[in-house]
């Protein structure tokens, strides 16, 4: 079968499960697993924060995020789509007691004169504007890279506002591979990030948050209080390092993959919902006779693993459990289900 759901279905790699068999570990409630230590280390360096923290997910990091900037009865500006406000069970208004601005981006990207025009002024009626939430790359707009002057652009606007930036950087990655802008680049236009170390980087488990030393030190006991204070944290710190020095710089790799389903689809006559620029391709099957439940399985039935991402939009992601052989067989399976119909 081949999985193209997402790129959180990757297996550790056999150096990683060596590198989890060999870490040097210790309690890190305690502040003692030296690997973890490292870890945090290096994802500081690399974004050029003052500090990081390891997460179990990145919806863990995000609601730490939340919870960290925030208090109850705020308000939080986000794109429409973005997965903090789609995908994370609404654990902003259930755990931070706020409430969610939704603004409609293009790709994701939201335009700063529409990220001012959300903030709030004082009001006794209106909430406080507490936090601008970023997403990049933008899941839902398939894949996108949020231009770097947009973020900074917004970056801007909420500075004279008094209001922090928080980027949800799950496939940040991504975007420099797709770019050649550093990762530090882009965490400069906020104030702390989230990157996801379980997604096309490949590691078991984790993600880390980043930002100034004072944020850290909040958003430290946030985690203790949701549950994630863990012992012997080093086990699965040693494969997430590998997964952010290493696998970062092979996801140009996963980009061309899902260019060539890109070309798969219009070879076959089928749809895109939008342009591909990184490892997320998403079909748009509205002009056929099946909805996307349908096509996935059909696809299935064939050896692919899709999803559907809405009534006729189905997703397709790259990661480097993939081949380029597996691409080959897609094509076909596309030219065949597009001959049969």
């Amino acid at each position: 079968m081949i999985d193209l759901r997402s790129d959180t279905v990757t297996k550790p790699t056999q150096e990683m499960r060596e590198a989890s068999f060999h870490a040097e570990v210790g309690d890190d409630v305690y502040g003692e697993d030296p690997t973890v230590q490292l870890l945090e280390e290096k994802a500081a360096k690399m974004l050029e924060k003052e500090a990081a923290l390891f997460v179990t997910s990145g919806v863990q990091g995000n609601q730490i995020a939340v919870l960290t900037h925030t208090n109850p009865g705020n308000e939080v500006i986000l794109e429409e789509e973005s997965h903090l406000f789609y995908y994370e069970g609404a654990a902003i208004s259930a755990f931070a007691g706020v409430q969610p601005r939704t603004v409609k981006g293009n790709r994701g990207a939201m335009h700063p004169a529409d990220v001012e025009a959300a903030i709030r002024p004082e009001d006794v009626h209106l909430p406080e504007t507490g936090l601008v939430v970023l997403e990049n790359t933008h899941n839902r707009a398939g894949g996108a890279v949020i231009p770097l002057e947009t973020m900074r652009a917004t970056y801007d606007v909420a500075n004279r506002h008094g209001i922090p930036v928080h980027l949800d950087g799950a496939r940040l990655f991504n975007a420099v591979a797709a770019t050649g802008i550093s990762a530090k680049e882009y965490a400069q236009c906020t104030d702390t990030v989230q990157i996801c170390l379980s997604k096309g980087l490949g590691a078991p488990v984790g993600s880390i948050i980043a930002g100034s030393q004072e944020f850290i030190n909040h958003a430290r006991k946030w985690r203790k209080r949701l549950g994630g204070g863990l012992r012997q944290v080093g086990v699965v710190a040693a494969p997430a390092m590998i997964a952010l020095t290493d696998m970062s710089k092979r996801l140009h790799e996963d980009h061309e993959l899902a260019k060539e389903i890109e070309e798969g689809i219009k070879e076959a006559g089928f749809e895109l919902a939008y342009p591909v620029e990184t490892n997320i391709v998403i079909m748009d099957v509205a002009k056929t006779d099946m909805n996307a439940e349908q096509m996935v399985e059909k696809l299935e039935e064939a050896g692919i693993k899709a999803v559907p991402f809405g009534p006729t939009l189905v997703r397709f992601v790259t990661h480097f459990d993939i081949t380029k052989q597996d691409i080959k067989i897609l094509k076909k399976v596309f030219k065949s289900m597009k001959n049969a119909l």
